[in-house]
C-alpha cells in the first residue's frame, strides 16, 4: 500500500477533503522524522515504536585493494511493532 492509497482509504472512511488528509499524513511523517533526528523515539500505542538503533564503529576489508577501512559509528531508524499489532498480523494465513 502506498501513501496515496492510505490517503484515499482515509478519505473514503472519514469523508474529509483529500488535500487535508494528505497534509495530515505528510505532517505525521515529518514529525516522526524530526523526532528521530533529535534521537527521540516515537511511541504509537497499539501500533508500534519508531526507534534509533546505534551501530558501532567497525573495521572492514577492501578485498580488491587488500586494505583495512574503518566504518564510523552511525544510527539507523527501526520500527518495533506492538504486541497487539503482531498478534493481529500473525493470525493471517497465506
Amino acid at each position: 500500500m502506498t501513501k496515496s492509497e492510505i490517503v484515499n482509504a482515509i478519505v473514503l472512511e472519514t469523508g474529509i477533503n483529500k488535500k487535508d488528509v494528505m497534509a495530515i499524513v505528510e505532517s505525521l511523517m515529518e514529525e516522526i522524522k524530526n523526532s528521530l533526528e533529535k534521537e527521540e523515539a516515537v511511541y504509537l500505542r497499539g501500533f508500534g515504536s519508531f526507534i534509533l538503533k546505534h551501530r558501532a564503529e567497525k573495521n572492514a576489508r577492501n578485498i580488491s585493494k587488500n586494505t583495512t577501512i574503518i566504518i564510523p559509528a552511525y544510527n539507523i531508524p527501526a520500527f518495533k511493532p506492538a504486541k497487539e499489532f503482531v498478534k493481529k498480523v500473525s493470525k493471517l494465513k497465506v
